[in-house]
């Protein structure tokens, strides 16, 4: 057979539907290689698949002309090579692998190369362009969406074992991380010096030694551990800012001590502050419906309905979040029993998930455990959360038209944490002070 030879040019290939570029990873050989049909020549990821080019002939590479990291179109000239049927290969042949789609919102491309991308831990799923870190880690867009949907950060990143060329982090490699627990989660950089020396990734867990004394271990339960989760994912999701104020209730609470055995009689149902506080939260909600919203990306979602989370003591202690559907239409005999029934599924371990599910704003009542303020944290993804605290009987100073006089009054602090990412500190304001106006302003000869 007569030797032939003829040069090609090597593109990137169509890598799916509304793919229409890819970054490279790496490349896997040198020009002057010899290479057969079938071999990988390099890879590349987008933001659903990381996959392997292939040589579609026998033949050398005599020009590479695209470098690691760069953002290429499909159909773009990477490289070219000399075509030959007669070619003896010098490294073996690699099996082509695809690794499947993942079908999670796409993060922002990457525009420019040779740059970092820092993943942000928050839950919008924007990602940050960082220059001149200090150490070299490159994260593909497939492994980029990956911790986004799992709330990793850049740090946390840094500090998985990576099993991919180079010390690039694979897909399976963050998929056993976070099947372990996540071990790495909360850790801390070390020296720059001892960096070089105990650890390529840069990262440890630090050994600080602390005498954490001794007694008897309480392991948290199921419930437990996902509260805590939640918890601080919200206060890395969320920048929060809390707001105070303080309500006069004594209107409030007179019109509740004087009408709630003949509540019961009447509708039997107990009349507690909680179905108050909804029905006073809900007409602010109405006026101020941006407080009733959830962020998305570079969008926000701002709800129809008006549902609200109330806070319920389990019988394990955690507190879940029980929720009144359409709490704005509802009159307070409603509201009353819907509580009523709510806190005491609660108690009796009977809540199920529709009961706990779709609330647009949260209330937490942490004046029944005796606090006179608290500083809640939002309950993802709704943009904000109201702490109710004790109410306290104090000596207050009254304004009227004859001069001002000191009173005895009924008295309670409210805080609003808030999502500071979209909710200025104005409407946060301004929906806190309608709340306390609501309270105060509550008609004290109301019917039952």
């Amino acid at each position: 057979m007569s030797k032939t030879n003829k040069n090609i040019e090597i593109r990137l290939p169509k890598l799916g539907e509304s793919i229409s570029e890819a970054t490279i990873i790496t490349w896997l050989v040198e020009v002057g290689d010899i290479v057969e049909k079938g071999q990988a020549l390099l890879e590349v990821a987008t933001d659903k698949v990381d996959s392997e080019v292939p040589a579609l002939e026998n033949g050398k590479i005599t020009a590479i002309l695209t470098a690691a990291d760069e953002v290429v179109k499909i159909n773009q000239v990477l490289a070219t090579m000399e075509v030959s049927d007669e070619v003896k290969t010098k490294t073996p042949k690699k099996e082509i692998l695809v690794e499947p789609k993942i079908t999670a919102p796409d993060p922002m491309p990457v525009k420019k190369k040779k740059k970092e991308i820092l993943v942000s831990p928050q839950a919008s799923g924007k990602t940050t362009i960082l220059e001149n870190r200090n150490d070299n880690r490159f994260f593909t867009p497939l492994v980029q969406k990956i911790a986004i949907e799992n709330h990793i950060s850049y740090e946390e990143l840094a500090r998985i074992p990576a099993t991919g060329k180079d010390g690039r982090l694979r897909k399976s490699d963050i998929f056993k991380y976070i099947k372990a627990g996540r071990p790495a989660q909360f850790v801390q950089t070390i020296p720059e010096a001892v960096e070089k020396e105990k650890s390529a990734q840069g990262f440890q867990i630090p050994d600080l030694k602390l005498d954490k004394g001794t007694g008897k271990i309480v392991e948290l339960d199921r419930m437990g551990q996902m509260i805590a989760k939640h918890m601080v994912f919200s206060k890395i999701a969320s920048p929060h800012v809390t707001a105070y104020v303080e309500a006069d209730m004594t209107d409030m609470v007179n019109w509740r001590n004087a009408h709630k055995e003949k509540f019961q009689e009447k509708y039997g149902e107990r009349l507690t502050f909680t179905p108050l506080f909804v029905q006073a939260v809900a007409q602010a909600i109405k006026e101020f419906p941006m407080i009733n919203s959830s962020i998305d990306g570079n969008k926000v979602i701002v709800k129809e309905d008006i549902n609200i989370g109330i806070g319920a003591a389990l019988p394990s202690g955690n507190i879940i979040v029980p929720v009144i559907k359409n709490a704005d239409k509802k009159d307070l005999q409603t509201l009353a029993k819907e509580v009523n029934e709510l806190v005491d599924k609660a108690r009796n371990n009977k809540l199920n998930v529709d009961d706990t599910s779709g609330g647009t704003f949260t209330i937490s009542n942490v004046g029944t455990f005796g606090s006179l303020m608290g500083t809640p944290v939002i309950n993802q993804p709704e943009a904000a959360i109201l702490a109710t605290g004790s109410i306290k009987k104090r000596a207050e100073v009254m304004e009227y038209e004859d001069g001002d006089k000191i009173e005895i009054r009924q008295m309670m602090y409210l805080c609003l944490s808030f999502d500071h990412s979209y909710i200025d500190g104005f409407l946060a304001g301004s929906f806190l002070k309608k709340i306390a106006d609501n309270f105060e302003d509550f008609n004290a000869d109301k019917k039952i």
